[in-house]
């Protein structure tokens, strides 16, 4: 908005605060907080919920694949085959094999639930979510028949176990003898230890060399699933429909939006929602403006009085008040974006003073599924919360702006 250098005089003359004006510059003070705080909040929350999935979706998918072809029964006999033509299918990245069966370990005396995850020598080495996780030993020394693993932090840590330890795997579904069925006990060597980042898995998660799995599920060359990843995992349903039709007698396809709907759905509701809530505090620093303006033009109808008499028209005074109203929004929306971005930037480490002060867990990653607070700022988002404060400040310049070049000198003016 430009001005003319009278108009200019008369804005920063208004703008700062006059004897006997202090409540009105409460208030308008009030207005620039409500905004700041406005964009902060929203700036600091959509960043972290946009960061929350896209952390989720990569280290799941990225885990996970963005689709499995998993056998009838948990089995996929003729695997070879399915690979073959999971390859060959247009749009497909890759294809692996892949076993994985809950399971029961031991160490020490303790006993935790586990997800076997046999794979490839291959696969492992050239898994990126594993390979740039491992916090003690190396993926290297996963061979096949050297009795080798690899496990979880949370899970070495439940079960005290460190690179070195021998633990011991426990299949149920063991050798049939005339007493009964015995569970199959086999003891592995933990060569490494990983931190995916994801509570879930790194509590859970074993892996091993697919011959080894094989050998301890007794199941033979046979494979639990096929694990696929496509170019476009938005896609994934259309690019995947000619392999499932192929595929549809012996197995079915399952893509990352069905194996985790619940999740990614409850994600993008919340997301909304803390949206709209967050914007209604933008919606109530507009409001503050608005007073904080009306309560300016009735101070100042004399001089907006003299102002026309010695020539001035009706649109200077409109700029004038519009533009005090707007800079209280602009100029508060770019200080809300710099705590915002300033808050992100510091964010784990004022979680851990909190923590430390309070002694209280703030993110606790069982109940949050990652082990550290994601963040990812969206460039349109960030537009547009910068556009919407900026709307609404100038929205609620409207009618004290309006109200103030309606002034009609005369009726002022009578008694002076």
């Amino acid at each position: 908005m430009i001005l003319r250098p009278y108009e200019r005089t008369i804005f920063k003359r208004y703008l700062l605060p006059q004897r006997g004006e202090g409540f009105i510059f409460v208030a308008a003070a009030f207005s620039f907080v409500a905004v700041t705080l406005g964009v902060a909040a929203l700036v600091v929350v959509m960043s972290v919920m946009n960061g929350f999935r896209a952390d989720l979706f990569d280290k799941i998918v990225g885990l996970n694949g963005h689709a499995v072809v998993q056998g009838f029964g948990g089995r996929l006999d003729d695997w070879r085959d399915v690979l073959k033509q999971a390859k060959a299918t247009p749009g497909v990245v890759s294809a692996t094999p892949l076993i994985e069966q809950p399971l029961l370990t031991t160490f020490s005396g303790r006993v935790e639930g586990v997800l076997v995850r046999g794979m490839t020598v291959a696969d492992i080495r050239r898994n990126d979510t594993l390979g740039g996780k491992v916090l003690q030993g190396s993926l290297t020394t996963l061979t096949p028949n050297a009795g080798n693993v690899a496990i979880g932090s949370e899970l070495a840590r439940n079960l005290g176990a460190s690179v070195g330890s021998n633990i011991t795997i426990i299949n149920p579904a063991g050798r049939s003898t005339p007493f009964g069925t015995v569970p199959r006990e086999i003891s592995y060597r933990v060569t490494a230890i990983f931190e995916i980042g994801v509570y879930d898995f790194d509590k859970a998660y074993v892996v091993m060399p697919m011959e080894d799995a094989q050998l301890l599920l007794l199941t033979g060359d046979q494979v639990g699933m096929i694990e696929v990843k496509v170019t476009d995992p938005d896609k994934v349903g259309e690019i995947l429909q000619p392999l499932a039709e192929k595929v549809a007698a012996r197995a079915v396809v399952s893509d990352w939006r069905s194996m985790n709907a619940s999740l990614f759905e409850a994600l993008a509701v919340e997301r909304v929602v803390m949206f709209v809530i967050l914007s209604l505090i933008v919606l109530v620093a507009a409001f503050n403006i608005v007073s904080s303006l009306i309560m300016l033009v009735r101070a100042k109808t004399r001089d907006m009085a003299i102002l026309r008499t010695m020539g001035a028209p009706r649109d200077a005074v409109l700029r004038i008040f519009m533009a005090i109203g707007l800079s209280i929004g602009v100029v508060g929306m770019v200080t809300g974006m710099l705590i915002g971005f300033g808050l992100l930037y510091m964010r784990q480490g004022l979680v851990s003073a909190v923590e430390w002060m309070t002694g209280q867990p703030l993110w606790d990653p069982s109940i949050r599924f990652l082990t550290e607070i994601p963040s990812k700022p969206d460039p349109f988002e960030i537009t547009g919360i910068a556009v919407m404060a900026i709307l609404f400040s100038f929205v609620a310049t409207l009618y004290p702006a309006f109200k103030a070049a309606n002034t009609d000198p005369v009726q002022v003016l009578r008694y002076e």
